[in-house]
């Protein structure tokens, strides 16, 4: 017998080999409908597989990340089998689940699938899941998986093959379709009822620039028709909210392929709205007691060799910039953490001089592939709103919260009201790809899981999402539309001060190692404007937004009138802009709604002998007519509200 522990704390005891549909039978005929796969001490098995040990044991329906993966993995194999019956000899490369449905990497040879083609797939799809296929598992060996697809002339699965270590290889089998994979997947294909293909892409094999150009299908699929159905109204609501689409609409920012891939160029309207959020954060980091400070855009190759990043990340960064001084050579700076490091040893530090807390909106470039570019969420150059909090062991914790509470000042004033944490710990077996002693990263990662309880957050772990030099506190945001975004993260270092040699002189006159918090609420500049942009539909909180009020003469007898009411407001530090095209004043609002701009001010005869202007608000409509000097009070308190909730 083996002991199965619930999530409530409870116990069973079942039969050695039991599976998580049996257990699921056990409790409920209702919830065995359910459930889609399971998870047994913290890795997602397939409601099949037999469970071998005592396990903590929780079940996953579709509401559950895990149930959505299994759900979505065995939806990319049944592409997968779609293709092969429709494009005989195609090869398959890697078809994974992600955060909205799952994709597959084809090599179709001589043939070429095109966005035409995806309802002839999408109807095979339907057609191979009515029949309701099971799902097998197979262990099987190296050599034989070799044999096995080299047989069949996959030659992408047998390079995957080759560097896998034997006696951990698997193959999942559905009808006439066999696949290389860990899993997890669905028992049968009966519960994908709802299928969409959404896009085809090209992506490098193996995501590598000198490898082939594959054919990448991206879908979705989901147990009911309804479901897919109000998926696809969001799908139509995030193309409209697109924010490489209203970013060019509202000029705040561009790319040039003449200055290059992945390199954004900010306008004097973006240009404002960034400034403003950089000046927000730095009020709240005023009251933190941060120090802000500026480091080059360059770092000596020999910096990054000590903190570990070039190991790291070396073969992936841009190249090395050669000096004419012979063996001299620097990076394009990819992270400000080591520059801050050697501020911190600029001078001798005691104990009563910590924390120290570091910030910089640093500028940093890391070379990321060319297909995996996106508008300003996936940049080549960005700005981190960065900060190095250096502090005593004792004082980690405390210092933990107080980067929560200003994530948590960030997140409420942009009106993201729903997020959720997720601790980044070490992967549990490979160790490998992190730096540091097993003591210094217990202890940081019990300082935030401590943290999060403290504040009362409810936090999902992740082992294997670590940063390579510690664990680490992410925020994911849900939009306005649902979706999720990355952003704040904090992360608790004890490897960086001991590879830099970072020392303070204790209260016991003897020297001691601190330890570095690194911080980013926003996270990157770039990335937060896209996701704020995407969220808000582009309209921006008032004082967030680049042109607060335009001013619309009726005609070009009252242009000398509006230019008099917008130097007003200037002076009162309101931005407004006059249309003083020769345009219907219906044209002039609809246009000017378009822009997104919160404040219209219509200007008339009458207005104009009153010293007045008829406000109209976005999306409210007329609020009437009253004197400018008043308008400028009313929306100086407006934002002044605002700002005071922070």
């Amino acid at each position: 017998m083996i002991k199965i522990k619930f999530p409530d704390g409870s116990v069973r005891e079942y039969n050695e080999g039991v599976n998580g549909l049996q257990i699921a039978e056990s409790i409920s005929s209702r919830l065995a409908q359910d459930v889609l796969a399971c998870g047994v001490n913290g890795e997602t098995y397939d409601l099949g597989r037999p469970i071998n040990e005592d396990a903590d044991f929780v079940l996953y329906k579709w509401d559950d990340e895990e149930g959505k993966h299994a759900f979505w993995h065995t939806s990319a194999h049944l592409l997968a089998e779609a293709l092969q019956e429709l494009y005989p000899g195609i090869q398959f490369g890697i078809g994974p689940a992600i955060e909205n449905g799952f994709y597959y990497d084809v090599d179709p040879g001589e043939a070429v699938i095109k966005e035409s083609d995806l309802p002839a797939i999408e109807a095979k799809m339907q057609e191979l899941a009515a029949k309701k296929e099971d799902v097998v598992r197979e262990s099987i060996a190296k050599a034989d998986a070799l044999k096995m697809f080299g047989d069949r002339g996959e030659t992408y699965k047998c390079e995957l093959i080759s560097e896998l270590e034997d006696g951990h290889i698997t193959t999942y089998t559905q009808g006439a379709f066999t696949d290389l994979c860990r899993g997890p997947h669905l028992m049968t294909t009966a519960p994908i009822k709802a299928i969409k293909l959404t896009t085809v892409a090209g992506a490098y094999w193996r995501g590598q620039e000198d490898r082939k150009m594959l054919t990448r299908i991206y879908g979705i699929t989901f147990p009911k028709k309804k479901m897919l159905d109000e998926y696809l109204v969001l799908l139509e609501e995030a193309k409209k909210r697109d924010h490489r689409k209203i970013g060019k609409e509202m000029q705040l920012f561009m790319f040039s392929e003449t200055v290059g891939k992945g390199l954004p160029m900010w306008l004097p309207k973006g240009t404002a709205l960034r400034l403003r959020l950089q000046e927000f954060l730095r009020r709240i980091q005023t009251r933190y007691d941060y120090q802000e400070v500026i480091t080059p855009p360059i770092g000596n190759k020999l910096l990054y060799v000590t903190s570990g990043h070039y190991a790291k990340y070396g073969k992936d960064a841009f190249q090395p910039i050669h000096t004419p001084e012979e063996g001299e050579e620097y990076f394009l700076k990819p992270m400000n953490c080591p520059h801050h490091c050697e501020i911190y040893k600029n001078f001798p530090r005691s104990y009563k001089d910590l924390p120290l807390r570091i910030a910089e909106f640093g500028t940093v470039c890391r070379y990321e592939q060319s297909g995996e570019l996106h508008g300003l969420t996936r940049v080549r150059s960005f700005t981190q709103d960065d900060a190095h909090i250096f502090c005593r062991p004792d004082q980690v914790k405390d210092e933990f919260l107080r980067v929560m509470d200003i994530i948590s000042i960030v997140f409420r004033s942009m009106n993201f009201q729903n997020f959720e944490a997720q601790i980044s710990l070490r992967d549990k077996v490979n160790r490998e790809k992190y730096i540091g002693s097993d003591d210094n990263w217990e202890k940081a990662e019990q300082a935030i899981i401590e943290a999060c309880e403290e504040k009362g957050l409810p936090a999902k772990i992740e082992y294997g999402e670590a940063a390579f030099y510690g664990p680490k506190l992410d925020f994911m945001v849900k939009d306005a539309i649902g979706r999720r975004w990355q952003l704040g993260t904090i992360q608790v270092d004890y490897n960086l001060p001991e590879r830099f040699e970072l020392e303070y002189m204790g209260s016991d006159n003897q020297k001691h190692r601190p330890v570095m918090i690194h911080r980013a609420p926003f996270g990157s500049m770039e990335r937060f404007v896209a996701v704020l942009i995407e969220h808000t539909a582009g309209k921006f909180p008032l004082w967030l937004t680049p042109d607060q009020v335009a001013i619309l003469p009726i005609s070009e007898k009252f242009n000398e009138y509006a230019e008099q009411v917008k130097m007003y407001l200037k002076t009162h530090e309101i931005r407004a802009i006059v249309d003083d095209r020769n345009e219907k004043i219906g044209r002039k609002i609809r246009d000017n709604e378009m822009k997104r701009i919160p404040y219209m001010l219509i200007v008339g005869e009458k207005e104009a002998e009153n010293g007045e202007v008829s406000v109209r608000r976005q999306g409210e409509g007329d609020k009437g007519t009253m004197k400018f000097e008043e308008f400028a009070k009313i929306l100086n308190e407006e934002v002044q509200n605002m700002i005071n909730k922070w």
